[in-house]
């Protein structure tokens, strides 16, 4: 591992060892500290932290302990192997992608302990076994939206697909070109690129030469932002519509000017005017300066999950995975928490569609592309 850190409800970030000796009931993470994907871990990180912070002196105190995977299936599964032997875990959380999770998902099937993974949305995450609980919304529920929203509402008839080609990608991207074909579209090109991939010019070249009325975007932040640039860079004028994966402030900042326009949808915007929401925003700013994005909130609603999990079950996994199926946890995506105990999925998936503008995500005007 590359990092590892534990820390009490109330007690400053220390070195995992600090805690080794007499630490109460701990939560698991597996995810991206460093490597390409690191900002996400420090977005989990911050919504953790805000979520512990409230928690602090009322009830249990938890521990956490962060291990950095950077989201590669091999390290998410050596971590996997230390968090079901350590007792003291008692749920885990993470990892960052599908993929990691599901290579580790048969280690915590067998040893009893619930993998929440709050940022997987393949279909096939919580088919792996009966500890796979996710609030993340499921692809094939995700990219039938994004199909609606690209086509239905901003009148793509003519889209090409531009895919980050792993298992998240792949799936995606086949999901949205069947919905986007049920809706009329006739999805003219579709090509993939590695995930450490840099150069897309001589793929968009081919998606251009397709003549496609618009550009659907199915990457994470760093890769879509370069994707952006390149795409501007080689002339293309169409409209872009982006994966929710995207939408992060290092999105705007990567991608600069090249990004101004872009559509994409999120299940966390930080103007909606709920309260539940702008008492997150403001309470997040005051604690870090800026404001949260989808992936903070998302991390702040699954400690908030733990968290509950453990004040009403104890420091047991077996009855922590069968509260899963009973338990409402206030949310800031969803208003409330809940799971169908069939699927081990969310409940009431929400979606809202934005747009860049002015160097700053803002919802969508309803007004259709071109």
């Amino acid at each position: 591992m590359n990092l590892s850190r534990r820390t009490l409800l109330g007690a400053a970030l220390v070195p995992f060892a600090a805690h080794a000796q007499g630490a109460g009931p701990v939560v698991g993470v597996s995810g991206p500290l460093t490597g390409q994907y690191a900002q996400y871990g420090a977005d989990w990180q911050r919504g953790f932290g805000l979520a512990l912070d409230e928690a602090a002196g009322n009830g249990p105190a938890i521990g956490l302990d962060f291990e950095d995977s950077q989201s590669d299936p091999r390290q998410a599964v050596a971590i996997a192997q230390k968090f079901v032997a350590d007792p003291r875990i008692v749920i885990e959380l993470g990892d960052f992608s599908s993929a990691a999770s599901m290579a580790a998902s048969p280690i915590y099937q067998r040893g009893k302990l619930v993998q929440f993974g709050f940022t997987n949305s393949h279909p096939d995450f919580t088919k792996t076994g009966d500890y796979m609980w996710s609030d993340a919304p499921n692809q094939l529920e995700e990219m039938p939206m994004l199909a609606d929203f690209a086509v239905g509402k901003l009148g793509l008839k003519r889209p090409a697909v531009l895919f980050i080609n792993g298992d998240w990608g792949r799936t995606s991207k086949d999901l949205f070109i069947a919905a986007a074909k049920k809706l009329g579209a006739d999805v003219v090109g579709s090509e993939g690129y590695l995930p450490d991939e840099k150069d897309f010019r001589s793929t968009l070249v081919r998606l251009r030469d397709a003549n496609p009325d618009g550009l659907i975007l199915i990457s994470y932040y760093p890769d879509g932002a370069l994707a952006a640039q390149q795409i501007r860079t080689l002339g293309l004028k169409q409209p872009v519509v982006a994966a929710s994966s995207c939408y992060s402030p290092k999105f705007l900042e990567l991608g600069g000017d090249a990004v101004e326009g872009i559509y994409t949808t999120t299940n966390f915007f930080a103007a909606d005017p709920r309260p539940v929401v702008q008492d997150f925003v403001s309470k997040y700013k005051a604690k870090y300066g800026t404001e949260p994005g989808s992936y903070a909130a998302r991390a702040y609603d699954a400690m908030n999950v733990a968290i509950a999990l453990i004040r009403e079950n104890g420091a047991d996994r077996q009855k922590i995975h069968d509260g899963l199926a009973k338990i409402t946890v206030p949310s800031v995506i969803f208003g409330t928490l809940q799971f169908d105990p069939a699927t081990r999925r969310v409940r009431f998936p929400v979606t809202i569609e934005l747009q860049v503008r002015n160097g700053a995500f803002a919802l969508w005007d309803g007004k259709a592309a071109g």
